[in-house]
């Protein structure tokens, strides 16, 4: 099997809270959590986790930095000592990376002193992060650039990426050439699909317009040993019940494409590329 370990973030539960996403990823099989640390007392809280970690036996693989506008103020307002704290619950929980978004443009400061100041912190430890692609915002005819120094992280010089293929579709680019550019800085990947809607849509593998199998079975043949992330929308799920079978269709969707591509052999793969 790839060495890839296919993960769920705790957002994909959503209106459940975190608690939950540890019961059903301990349920369904996923190999663990990516902790999104938000606005649920749970998520900010490094020893309740590692409790909810321990008790359902489901590691945390990855800490997802408070960085959206719903957390603007989760861990204060200084968006370095977010990055600080994450780096420090990354390092107690035994999570290998911490995922960060590009700063707000209105964030100037913080923007001009990103890319340097995200290598600085990644020298002072073992943790990874992987900065995350994002996407231009648009309202009908108008398009706004609202991150910075850009949505794409690929112009610039990170260590780690993530890649995220709800926003490769939200901004209507091309996500196997967007996974090329990342080559082996790609740490990790935040799996969902999306039809290239205006609105992120963070759906289910398989039901939009992007290339998820075609990207999962790229990644198994060279032998990428990051983790593979459900970061999917299931607020629409009429239940419970709904939304956990969407999320077993997820992973077995995950583990059949990454582990078909790995049984392929090689001289096949290539004709099929």
């Amino acid at each position: 099997m790839p060495a890839a370990k296919v993960g769920l973030s705790t957002a994909s539960v959503y209106p459940e809270n975190t608690a939950a996403a540890f019961e059903i990823a301990g349920r369904l099989g996923y190999d663990g959590v990516e902790v999104m640390v938000w606005t649920d007392p749970v998520s900010q809280d490094v020893e309740a986790l590692r409790r909810l970690s321990d008790y359902h036996g489901v590691p945390i693989l990855a800490v997802h930095a408070p960085c959206l506008l719903i957390t603007q103020r989760v861990w204060g307002t200084d968006p370095w000592a977010k990055l600080q704290r994450a780096r420090a619950a990354a390092e107690k929980l035994g999570a290998s990376t911490v995922v960060v978004h590009p700063p707000f443009r209105w964030q100037r400061q913080y923007a001009r002193e990103f890319v340097r100041g995200v290598w600085r912190m990644a020298d002072e430890t073992d943790v990874r992060f992987a900065v995350e692609n994002m996407y231009p915002w648009r309202y009908r005819d108008r398009e706004v650039a609202a991150y910075a120094p850009d949505w794409d992280p690929t112009t610039e010089d990170y260590r780690h990426f993530t890649v995220d293929l709800s926003h490769v579709a939200t901004s209507r680019g091309d996500a196997l050439a967007m996974v090329d550019r990342m080559g082996d800085r790609l740490a990790h990947v935040h799996l969902a699909d999306g039809s290239g809607s205006a609105k992120d849509e963070h759906l289910i593998p398989g039901r939009g317009t992007q290339p998820c199998a075609d990207v999962l079975e790229g990644l198994a043949r060279r032998g990428f040993d990051g983790h593979v992330v459900l970061e999917v929308n299931t607020r629409r799920a009429a239940g419970p019940v709904e939304r956990e079978a969407d999320l077993a269709e997820a992973l077995a969707y995950t583990r059949l494409h990454l582990a078909a591509a790995a049984r392929i052999p090689d001289k096949v793969s290539k004709g099929r590329a």
